[in-house]
């Protein structure tokens, strides 16, 4: 690892870094795909050229970063560095992203999605992440009622939670008619989220409890069709004045993306409403609400050991309950319930066997299994390369995560285009 000590100051932690790169057209991973890393600010000043091996993945690269310290209390020295990536490959127009945010002591992932030379595109090629909202500067949330009135014919409002396949993200204010609209998946957008509101080196249960914060907005948002009611186009905006902030092309965090793997089809309750929560929150230091959780705040419980449960019910009270949603979008079939492992049969063994050799075909370094409904030594050897390349835990096991991501990969390649 070369230092920058020469270009940025203080950098005394190490955090990693990987990337990601697909094809927007069909999701498929691009091989031998050239990223030149700099500092930001310094676009000529490359210390590091990187290329992506057959499932277009890179290796962790460690690079340096401020004190651990900086973002465990508020301060004015900004928590993380910021690097540039440049990314070419044969055959697809080029990509710059600014100001990926790498943390001591966590890996941070950025996913890269290259359009083919010549085909017709409306997505900036040029990517500015923005600062964290814990340390820059963004409107604070504007007050509503956590429980939304909701018409009772059924042809607006959801009659059950459902994890929608996709949210349509406003990139703005709602009024705001030059912004565009982006088509995300879900757990993406959940990721990106809690990536751009809390830092990823938090206390796990403090993750895990803005985590569903953030999810059970986002579904209350979903299941009141809030924003479509009032005439718009879209699920939610990017907006921390009316939502919750969401960037463009923004890395994440890989501990923040394996705990929305696991908890995505949760959201928050109150006895006798069917409704998810609305669960607003602040920062808790520049802005204050008294009734909602500060993310601070939860920090600091998360410190003492509070688990994420006891964290939201002292802020939101003792009747907030953690709930499952009733049906999950856009998957081909629902978990089966129990681990499949060796020695695991039927029909959900099956399945899995053919996705993950569909999968092969994008990704050729996953061995192709013979799909006979039979959990043997191929296909734990199958899921365990799988797992390895979408940064699950490497156990050979289809857990709940493992089960879920599989369907979403699928479904990816599967298609003939992506939506985004």
């Amino acid at each position: 690892m070369k230092s920058i000590y020469q270009t940025q100051a203080d950098m005394p932690d190490i955090g990693k870094l990987q990337m990601n790169v697909e094809s927007r057209i069909n999701n498929d991973p691009i091989p031998d795909a050239q990223i030149a890393i700099s500092y930001t600010g310094e676009p000529e000043s490359t210390f590091e050229t990187l290329r992506t091996d057959e499932s277009g993945q890179t290796q962790q690269i460690e690079l340096e970063a401020p004190p651990l310290d900086y973002s465990m209390e508020p301060s004015e020295s900004q928590p993380y560095a910021q690097y540039t990536i440049q990314i070419t490959a044969e055959g697809y127009e080029p990509v710059t992203i600014n100001g990926i945010q790498v943390l001591p002591e966590v890996t941070a992932v950025q996913n890269i999605r290259l359009m083919p030379v010549g085909e017709p595109t409306r997505w900036p090629d040029d990517i500015i992440i923005p600062a964290n909202t814990l340390f820059g500067n963004f409107p604070p949330k504007i007050e509503e009622a956590e429980i939304k009135p909701v018409r009772q014919t059924g042809e607006i409002v959801l009659s059950r939670v459902v994890v929608p396949e996709y949210v349509v993200v406003h990139d703005g204010a709602p009024t705001d008619n030059t912004a565009m609209n982006y088509y995300i998946r879900y757990k993406d957008y959940i990721k990106n989220v809690a990536s751009s509101e809390i830092y990823a080196t938090w206390p796990d249960a403090t993750i895990r409890a803005n985590v569903l914060a953030i999810m059970s907005f986002t579904m209350n948002r979903v299941y009141t069709e809030w924003y479509r009611n009032k005439g718009y186009d879209f699920t939610i905006t990017s907006s921390t004045a009316y939502d919750q902030k969401w960037s463009y092309g923004r890395n994440i965090f890989s501990n923040i993306s394996l705990i929305v793997d696991e908890m995505f089809q949760n959201f928050l309750s109150r006895p006798n409403v069917r409704q998810p929560i609305l669960t607003q929150y602040c920062d808790g230091q520049r802005v204050s609400c008294p009734n909602w959780m500060t993310q601070w705040g939860s920090k600091y419980l998360g410190d003492q050991g509070y688990s994420a449960i006891e964290i939201l019910r002292y802020y939101y009270g003792s009747n907030m309950y953690i709930n499952t949603a009733e049906e999950i979008s856009g998957i081909p079939s629902s978990w089966p319930g129990v681990e499949l492992t060796i020695g695991s049969s039927g029909s959900k063994v099956r399945q899995m066997q053919e996705q993950l050799n569909r999968i092969a075909r994008a990704y050729p370094a996953m061995p192709t299994i013979t799909a006979d409904g039979i959990y043997g030594p191929r296909t734990q050897a199958a899921v365990a390369k799988f797992q390895s390349i979408f940064g699950l835990p490497v156990t050979g096991v289809v857990d709940f995560r493992t089960w879920y991501k599989i369907s979403e990969i699928y479904v990816g390649v599967s298609r003939i285009a992506e939506l985004v």
